[in-house]
């Protein structure tokens, strides 16, 4: 007997590739609905915790940089696999964790999902070199210039909000020597200071790694119970009767990353400088010194600052392993 081809089989075939299309479609249009539901209700509430904290709310970013570094002079210009060190790197950081549309929705989600001004509204670069701020401008950065009498980051802020003339309730000194800082760390010690109505500073602190526990570059942070800093050293602290590093003990690294109340910023150039701050030469001491309150959050951040031309290498090489380049 003849074996006649089933009546079915070629519409069975095109039926099932027209379904799995449709299903295909079907599914995509699924997400899109989901990822429309999501940001409208990230959307909304974010409008609605606006409407209840006020509360420091806002904030300004600013990045302090000058071309006569005493350790490395030029730093802000220093090649970083090609670009700038000054050119911040945020969004390089944020698009790369951006691998499908469900990671795009949830990190949207996320960023507008943040109490109002844990993000800085704006971001300037405060220089007193035209180079570093020529080198600015073709990226299309904001740039205040300033004077070249500041005697550290936290003056050069205070500044250029002086001069920018606005209202703002925070301003957030973002490093430009820390180019790997992420985001999250920035909202963070934001976060904190909003958080803290009896601190009028907030910075983070990472694990200290034990090969720079006698690192004068690498500062050491000491906090209370209640997390508010007790002290700040280029020596290791807490320093125990053996003179060796204990293995054991959480010994805590300063990232660069601070904020202040804008209220005490605008006083902080009027303080005198104190002993402990002109002999650690960290301004951080002055705040302390002064008897005032800094509020400190811990992160989870492998710390990799350029303090020294040395420092370079080893950025590019983390970069490369992060697929940053």
């Amino acid at each position: 007997m003849a074996n006649f081809p089933s009546p079915c089989s070629s519409s069975s075939s095109s039926s099932t590739a027209s379904f799995g299309s449709s299903t295909s479609a079907k599914t995509w249009v699924v997400h899109g609905i989901v990822a429309g539901v999501a940001i409208a209700a990230a959307v909304g509430a974010r409008a609605y915790m606006t409407r209840f904290d006020k509360f420091r709310s806002r904030v300004l970013g600013i990045i302090p940089a000058r071309y006569a570094s005493s350790r490395f002079p030029g730093k802000p210009l220093v090649q970083i696999l090609g670009k700038p060190m000054i050119q911040p790197l945020l969004y390089l950081n944020f698009f790369m964790r951006v691998k499908s549309l469900v990671g795009l929705l949830k990190i949207f989600v996320h960023y507008l999902c943040t109490l109002p001004g844990a993000s800085c509204s704006r971001k300037f670069v405060a220089t007193d070199d035209e180079k570093i701020a020529d080198c600015c401008l073709q990226f299309g950065a904001d740039v205040i210039m300033t004077s070249e009498t500041c005697k550290n980051g936290t003056e050069r802020c205070n500044e250029a909000l002086q001069k920018l003339g606005k209202n703002y309730d925070i301003v957030v000194n973002i490093q430009g020597d820390e180019p790997l800082i992420e985001p999250e760390i920035i909202d963070g010690v934001v976060k904190a200071l909003q958080a803290a109505p009896d601190a009028v500073f907030s910075t983070a602190v990472t694990s200290l790694k034990p090969e720079d526990a006698h690192d004068p570059n690498r500062v050491k942070c000491v906090i209370d119970n209640r997390g508010y800093a007790i002290y700040f050293s280029r020596g290791l602290i807490p320093f125990n009767k053996s003179g060796k590093v204990n293995q054991q003990f959480p010994y805590l690294l300063h990232l660069g990353i601070q904020s202040y109340d804008v209220k005490f910023l605008r006083i902080y150039p009027d303080l005198q400088p104190t002993p402990l701050q002109l002999e650690e030469d960290l301004e951080q001491l002055k705040v302390l010194e002064n008897g005032y309150k800094m509020k400190v959050i811990k992160v989870n951040h492998e710390a990799h600052g350029v303090d020294t031309p040395e420092d370079v290498g080893k950025i590019e090489s983390l970069m490369r392993e992060r697929n940053l380049s």
